[in-house]
């Protein structure tokens, strides 16, 4: 596949430092290893190789959901992938689902689930802050999924527009506040999922849970370590992205 002008490539320097940029003709990048055209990078495949001023090398590469999220415009603590990955997974998102997500912050759980629900599903984003709307938005477009996502204005304890969807994610400092509303708004059988840093934040929001006739619940914790490898002396890194949250689960019954 050849690059294209427009389109988002990642550049990855000799020292595995990363940066995700958008290729147009005649745009220098600056880095720490000296300035790019990235005009060069149109007409190459991905994998190959581009050199700044002072020839150091650059690869161009095909970013990943992940690098996406990663490399958003942040106003606020985002979700990490390792959180996303499992919240997917609990709560069985896929093409064709419609999904309330409250508290939408720089918007990086919406381009996971945009890019789950693709292309026929629906994502609702609510946030009470309109500077993070904003910046939300700008990284859903730029990520490629503007068209999926309505964002809206609200706070939560004034409830949601949509009904009957699948799933409602809540990612609030007092998430219990949103339960209540998510209970009047998923469909029998559909799935809530909520992530809090403390301790308290969950015991408040499993018993509004209770209080609302969710079942299944659950909570736990996702902790990622990464190992540096060479030959006879393999070890984990001394740092690691521990704690960023603990996620909770549950399913809407009838009674």
């Amino acid at each position: 596949m050849k690059i294209k002008s427009g389109e988002s490539v990642l550049l990855l320097s000799s020292d595995n430092k990363t940066f995700l940029v958008d290729i147009r003709d005649g745009k220098v990048f600056s880095t720490h290893l000296g300035n790019l055209n990235l005009g060069e990078a149109i007409g190459k495949g991905y994998g190959e190789v581009i050199h700044t001023q002072l020839g150091k090398p650059f690869y161009l590469l095909d970013p990943t959901l992940e690098d996406r999220m990663m490399k958003a415009k942040r106003l606020t603590q985002i979700i990490y992938p390792k959180d996303a990955a499992l919240i997917l997974l609990k709560t069985g998102i896929r093409s064709g689902f419609r999904v309330i997500e409250c508290g939408v912050g720089s918007g990086v759980l919406t381009i996971a689930l945009s890019n789950a629900v693709f292309p026929d599903g629906r994502i609702y984003s609510y946030d009470r802050r309109e500077d993070f709307l904003d910046n939300a938005k700008k990284n859903v477009k730029d990520a490629g999924f503007g068209e999926l996502v309505e964002f809206k204005l609200r706070d939560v304890k004034d409830g949601f527009d949509e009904t009957d969807v699948d799933v409602v994610i809540l990612d609030l400092p007092s998430p219990w506040e949103g339960v209540f509303s998510a209970a009047r708004s998923i469909r029998g059988g559909g799935r809530i999922a909520s992530i809090s840093p403390t301790f308290n934040q969950v015991e408040k929001t499993v018993e509004s849970l209770n209080n609302e006739g969710f079942t299944n619940l659950e909570t736990l914790e996702i902790l990622i370590r990464k190992f540096l490898v060479r030959p006879g002396k393999t070890r984990p890194f001394e740092r690691m992205v521990s704690h960023t949250g603990f996620l909770t689960f549950g399913r809407k019954a009838i009674v």
